[in-house]
């Protein structure tokens, strides 16, 4: 009974994982509510939490920082907290930011010569007219079929105005 009284008087209620944290407590118990950290309360008492929650929610923040979603972190946390990493998802989330790091610095260089163009207008600069056209092509294949094989939806009807 003393050991479990101890272990109670160690964990820290909401506010307090909030001051320490810097992570709302309306945050908090929503990762609560979606298994992502757990709370040692019973039922209808206030929600306190042991000492691990500190580094579960580091985990979570560290996780986020790297563009995960909080399902992908959950699923890298065991019932306890303890990390499990998923090495494909990280794997896989490395080369989905290298591709973006690559597409941004793309950019970056193509607003720097845009911005140092010795060409009177950017209509007339070659360098400027490709880069204009790869982002038309780009956006034109990210853009959904026109024919589907659906018929056309028509508008709807509005109802009259009253009066």
């Amino acid at each position: 009974m003393k050991s479990t009284l101890s272990q109670w008087r160690s964990c820290m209620d909401i506010a307090e994982v909030a001051r320490r944290t810097g992570v709302p407590a309306s945050t908090l118990r929503y990762y609560d509510k979606v298994g992502l950290i757990a709370s040692v309360s019973p039922p209808g008492a206030r929600r306190r939490y042991a000492p691990a929650v500190l580094e579960q929610l580091a985990l979570v923040a560290l996780g986020q920082a790297g563009g995960l979603s909080l399902d992908d972190i959950r699923a890298m946390l065991s019932p306890q907290g303890a990390p499990r990493v998923d090495r494909q998802v990280l794997l896989a989330k490395a080369e989905e930011i290298d591709a973006t790091v690559k597409q941004l610095q793309a950019m970056s260089r193509g607003l720097r010569h845009a911005a140092a163009c010795p060409a009177p207008s950017h209509a007339q600069c070659p360098t400027f007219k490709r880069l204009l056209k790869a982002a038309a092509a780009g956006a034109l294949s990210r853009r959904r079929p026109a024919s589907t094989g659906a018929a056309p939806r028509s508008p709807r009807k509005r109802a009259p105005a009253r009066p």
